[in-house]
Order: C-alpha cells, then sequence, then structure tokens
C-alpha cells in the first residue's frame, strides 16, 4: 500500500475525488442561487427541493418514457427551469416588493410541500439510477481508480459553471441581466422587458438546480430528502463566498468540497460541521464573503 510521511495515498486520493464530485455539486447549485439573489434578490429556499425535482424528473422520464440520461440531462433542466418560471410569476412576483423575509418564507414553504409530495408518492427510500453505458468503467491512476462517471460529473460541472459565468460577467446578454435588475426604470425606457428577464433569469437558476440532479442522480440514490440535506452546506457556502458573487460561488463550492474531503481523511469527526467553521471564521474576518463587495 503506498504511503507517504505515514499518508495512505490510495485513501488520500479517494477522499480527495469525493471532494471535488460534491464541490462539483456544491458549485452548481451555489451558482444557481448565487444568480437568483445577485440579480434578483431573492433568496431562494426550495433549490435543494428542485435540485431532488430534477433527480425524480430523470428517474421519471427513464423509468415511465424511457428517455435516457443524455435526454435527460437536456429535457430536464429545461423541465425544472419552466417550473421555476411558474414559481417566480405566480407566486414570487407578488410579494416582489416586500421584504426579502417573505420570499424566503415563500420558497420554503414550497420545498416542504414538494419534499411531502414525493414522499408521500414515492416513500423516503431511494430509488437507483442506472449510469449510462458510455460513462461506466473506469481508469487505473498511479494511486487510485478513477471512475468514468466521476470525472464527467467534475469536468461537465466546471464547464457549465465557467460558460454561465462567462455568460454573465462578459457578454452584452449579461450586461443586460445586470443592468435590468440594478435599473428597471432605466432599461424599460430603452423598450427592455425587465420583468421577462427577471422570469428567465429565476428559471435559469433553478434549472442548474434541475442540471444537478441529473448528474446527481446516478451517484447517489434519488430520494425526497436529498435536497433537504444538501441546502443547508449550500447556502453557507453561498455566504462564505458572498451573497451574490457568481465566481465566488463556484470557486467557494469547489475549495469547501475539497477541505471536506481532505478533513473526512484526516479528522472525519469534523466533516459535517467544517463548512461552517470556515463560515464562522470568514464572517467574523470579512462579513461580506470572501468574494462578497461591502455594502
Amino acid at each position: 500500500m503506498a504511503t507517504f510521511l505515514g499518508i495512505n495515498l490510495f485513501g488520500l486520493f479517494g477522499q480527495l475525488l469525493v471532494g471535488l464530485i460534491n464541490g462539483s455539486f456544491y458549485a452548481l447549485l451555489a451558482l444557481g442561487l448565487a444568480i437568483i439573489f445577485g440579480l434578483l434578490k431573492i433568496i431562494n429556499f426550495s433549490q435543494g427541493a428542485l435540485y431532488m425535482l430534477g433527480a425524480f424528473t430523470a428517474w421519471m422520464a427513464l423509468e415511465y418514457l424511457q428517455i435516457n440520461y443524455w435526454w435527460a440531462l437536456f429535457l430536464v433542466p429545461l423541465t425544472v427551469g419552466a417550473f421555476g418560471i411558474l414559481l417566480e410569476r405566480f407566486l414570487i412576483r407578488p410579494i416582489a416588493n416586500e421584504d426579502h423575509l417573505y420570499s424566503l418564507l415563500l420558497t420554503f414553504g414550497v420545498a416542504l410541500i414538494l419534499q411531502g409530495l414525493f414522499t408521500d408518492w414515492f416513500g423516503s427510500s431511494g430509488l437507483p439510477y442506472a449510469i449510462p453505458e458510455e460513462l461506466k468503467g473506469g481508469t487505473k491512476l498511479p494511486f487510485m481508480y478513477l471512475p468514468n462517471y466521476r470525472a464527467w460529473i467534475i469536468i461537465f460541472s466546471l464547464t457549465v459553471c465557467a460558460a454561465t459565468w462567462f455568460m454573465i460577467e462578459k457578454t452584452k446578454l449579461g450586461a443586460y441581466l445586470r443592468a435590468g435588475t440594478e435599473n428597471p426604470q432605466l432599461m424599460q425606457a430603452f423598450g427592455i422587458n425587465v420583468p421577462l428577464i427577471v422570469t428567465l433569469t429565476y428559471g435559469f437558476g433553478v434549472g442548474l438546480a434541475g442540471l444537478a440532479g441529473v448528474l446527481a442522480a446516478p451517484v447517489y440514490s434519488v430520494s425526497p430528502e436529498m435536497g433537504s440535506n444538501i441546502l443547508i452546506v449550500v447556502f453557507a457556502i453561498v455566504v462564505i463566498g458572498g451573497m451574490g458573487s457568481i465566481g465566488g460561488a463556484i470557486l467557494t463550492g469547489l475549495a469547501m468540497g475539497i477541505i471536506e474531503g481532505l478533513t473526512k481523511y484526516f479528522y472525519p469527526e469534523a466533516s459535517n460541521t467544517v463548512i461552517f467553521l470556515v463560515m464562522v471564521l470568514v464572517l467574523l474576518v470579512k462579513p461580506s464573503g470572501m468574494f462578497g463587495k461591502e455594502a
């Protein structure tokens, strides 16, 4: 067994891989939250439930409609995003000018309803979702075995996160999104449909949660509790990165996944709390978060 300075390299790199995989999901979910809060100032507490909805939609599409993983990867985010558009249009927009607490309580209620419905329909035990044939197997590396599907999750998630950051920060469309939410009266004076921009932005943010759900379905069991288990961690990550910081959400999500993986190897007892400890330390030093702007 390969060791270095008393460290089991097989175990260390194995936990680093787990950390990278978790970090990829954290980054996608935190990115969606950061987009929704940073551009729309909506605290979306239903993001975890929509992640769960994405996983269940992929499972139902395969089970009942024989829609395979690759089509689900494209169709499920659109479906979850469409659900988010309806949610924004009919529930969130009427309270858009109220205190942020109203949107938090509303989306928290939506999350509880979705979790309760899926628990009633499918029970609390997890449902399996098979890895696509093209991504089965793995590669033998010097200190670990790398499953192909795990590598796919990391590469695909990073690609989506990088493309989203580039679109929002570096393109004319992203400039319209930022301007439409920062100064809606001015944009409307130029003939821009700001309510439509808000609705589509919210739909895109929750669509990222649906995409993360599809990616997670073959790795974790598809269950009603999967969203609630990850939501608090993702909110902590968004706070660490800085509420509304797009790049901060991505970098912090990946970093916290790696830190969590290393903690599981060196001090497993603290692995469930290390992210919250980092959050406390960051807030003590910089209350706006690592990449957030001071108010």
